[in-house]
């Protein structure tokens, strides 16, 4: 069985996914777990986000993402927990205010 990690690996987008990958790596303590469905990054807290290729690029969906402020304007979905972060080019600066706050939601 191929592991989503493994399909991301072979997506025109596959640049975009280690971009962010590497991103969430740098962060204090986040470690990532690669499942069959998914890749997830989490903490000593607990989870903190989802990262998959997309027709469009890349989805960060994050899971106390419904908490989050959105002063950008760049969160969708309606459900009580998750958000996602859609991103068809690297845009550090946008990654990095939602990944620093999904971390301090986590604690």
């Amino acid at each position: 069985m191929t592991t989503q990690f493994e399909k991301d690996m072979q997506s025109p987008h596959k640049g975009l996914f280690l971009k962010v990958r590497e991103l969430l790596l740098t962060m204090d303590g986040i470690e990532e777990i690669q499942k069959n469905r998914i890749t997830t990054f989490s903490n000593r807290d607990g989870g903190i986000c989802h990262l998959r290729t997309m027709p469009h690029g890349i989805d960060i969906g994050f899971l106390k993402g419904a908490k989050m402020t959105d002063e950008q304007e760049r969160l969708t979905g309606t459900g009580k927990a998750i958000r996602v972060l859609a991103l068809s080019e690297f845009e550090k600066e946008v990654c990095t205010f939602y990944l620093e706050q999904a971390v301090l939601l986590n604690r």
